[in-house]
């Protein structure tokens, strides 16, 4: 089966705060399985929103293996960042907006809490770049973007590949 596409900026879905996932049943499994092929169907994909994919229903998926091979994929139903320390700049990108990488702050540590598929409760601390994807992705599910975060277009947002 064909990927579905990823939304890119400005469709209005990726500004819509997502709907909590009330029911787990065999759609919530479709939706996390279609997730999961867009985004191994992306060269750098460590991280996807439903809303990424035209769906406002709080479920992301964070899988940052492709750096670090002892990540496990997360599952994240309902997720809520808890708390978040260590903030620091570095260059971040979102397959919303291929064509941008930007510098902008997240944190490298962050403790959350969520619901797998069949509607468990974890919560986890994270760091590095897990920290990171996590903070992203929670940001997509309340409509906020990484250009949101940018300070200075000018200095900060940077083409991805050279424009022609």
């Amino acid at each position: 089966m064909k990927p579905l596409p990823i939304r890119t900026f400005p469709d209005p879905v990726l500004r819509k705060k997502t709907q909590a996932v009330v029911v787990f049943d065999r759609s919530l499994l479709k939706l996390v399985a279609s997730l999961v092929r867009v985004m191994k169907s992306q060269p750098h994909g460590i991280g996807i929103a439903a809303p990424q994919i035209g769906v406002a229903k709080a479920v992301a998926i964070v899988d940052v293996s492709k750096r670090d091979p002892k990540a496990k994929r997360l599952i994240l139903i309902n997720p809520v960042i808890l708390e978040k320390k260590e903030p620091e700049a570095r260059k971040e990108g979102c397959m919303s907006f291929p064509d941008y990488t930007a510098f902008l702050k997240r944190h490298r540590w962050v403790r959350f809490r969520w619901q797998d598929e069949r509607g468990e409760f974890f919560e986890k601390i994270s760091t590095g770049i897990e920290a990171i994807c996590v903070e992203h992705e929670v940001d997509h599910l309340s409509g906020v973007l990484f250009i949101d975060h940018v300070t200075c277009l000018k200095t900060d947002l940077f083409p991805r590949f050279p424009l022609k």
